[in-house]
């Protein structure tokens, strides 16, 4: 096996042709997160963004994207944002993970939604975690008959919300893909107001962020293409969402709503619309992504696996970076896998954003808690 490591600001197009040939070629790689999109995305904006491409016979058939700090210290690429995280491989590939790290000049590769498929990782893996999905499948029923069908116990209660929406406010109007780069600005603005309201880091308080999720809004390939989905109560949005698809894979991202509409389940209505409207575009997977949400116990068919740890050799940084990073995501999960300690700790957050509001202090949370 051999391995070369490239920058992927500068990724030839015969490297990401092998790339997509990979995700092809096995299903567990069809998420656009895995996609060379989203890795040449970030590399535009977060310095030290690299891709190791494994070898055989002279022929690329693995890809490993990731960023490496000036100490040798690795994560996944956009680790914190990114919903999916692998080495992207061809069927039957494997590899030694001491001689992917060294080639990469990496003393440890940090990770926190590893495929589970990731066998020469596992030994790495420190936990693993359900990542509700849903299975779509449109016989090409109306939007009522598909709910009705899929969702028999939520149609009702939706369906009402939907009308009295439309009745108070104007008629109800979807759009799976809307390219009016105004609907995105709203987003932006309404999911960073979520952000401070409960308390959380506010992505979009950081401009790279901001501008990777622009230049991944006009980004229409086969294997990655950023869809905004909105539901407009006559003009006015009502609720909105941004995230990836690729040609069988659709991932839930980012999604937020007018918070004075929030009786009506703007939420909800967004996701049961993006889902028959997915499926009808020949989607066949809604991945929402690991966590614990009651909307995602709602919505999913079933659950994915995914991976969190650190993959590392030996070396004095390696051990000083697990020391200092494994508890902190050690006591985040555990607050998180129960109610008893997840709940409180939701009341806290969203008292110090109110607090936070009305002050006009800034972002005290970096817990780095996933709020989507």
């Amino acid at each position: 096996m051999g391995i070369t490591v490239h920058r992927l600001d500068g990724l030839s197009a015969s490297l990401g042709r092998a790339w997509h040939q990979a995700m092809d070629e096995s299903p567990e790689y069809a998420n656009p997160f895995l996609s060379p999109e989203f890795a040449t995305g970030v590399a535009r904006y977060r310095g030290g963004a690299l891709v190791a491409v494994l070898h055989e016979d002279g022929e690329p058939v693995g890809f490993l994207p990731y960023e490496r700090n000036s100490f040798g210290v690795g994560r996944a690429i956009g680790l914190g944002l990114s919903d999916c995280q692998a080495l992207v491989h061809r069927p039957g590939v494997t590899w030694d993970t001491r001689q992917l790290l060294r080639a990469c000049g990496l003393c440890v590769f940090e990770f926190d939604h590893l495929v589970e498929e990731q066998k020469p990782f596992a030994r790495h893996v420190t936990g693993r975690f359900a990542s509700p999905v849903i299975d779509l499948d449109h016989g090409g029923d109306s939007y009522a008959q598909w709910l009705r069908g899929a969702y028999p116990g939520l149609a009702k209660t939706t369906l009402k919300k939907e009308r009295r929406l439309g009745r108070d406010l104007g008629e109800l109007r979807f759009v799976y893909d809307e390219r009016d780069p105004g609907a995105l600005r709203t987003l932006m603005e309404w999911k960073s107001a979520q952000y401070r309201r409960t308390g959380r880091m506010d992505r979009f308080a950081r401009p790279w962020i901001v501008a990777l999720v622009n230049h991944l809004f006009r980004v229409r390939e086969e294997h990655f293409t950023g869809v905004l989905s909105v539901v407009y109560a006559g003009d006015r949005p009502v609720a909105a969402h941004f995230g990836p698809t690729s040609r069988s894979v659709f991932a839930a991202w980012f999604t937020a709503y007018d918070p004075e509409l929030r009786y009506y389940s703007p939420g909800l209505i967004m996701h049961l619309r993006m889902a028959e409207a997915a499926g009808r575009d020949g989607v066949r997977l809604m991945d929402m992504g690991r966590g614990d949400k009651e909307y995602k116990d709602w919505l999913k068919t079933r659950e994915l696996r995914v991976g969190e740890g650190f993959a590392t050799r030996p070396h004095p940084v390696a051990a000083a970076h697990r020391l200092w990073r494994r508890p902190v995501r050690g006591l985040r999960n555990t607050v998180l896998a129960h109610p008893t300690l997840r709940d409180p700790a939701d009341r806290l957050l969203k008292t110090v954003g109110t607090l936070r509001a009305s002050s006009g202090r800034p972002d005290l949370a970096r817990s780095g808690n996933r709020a989507r």
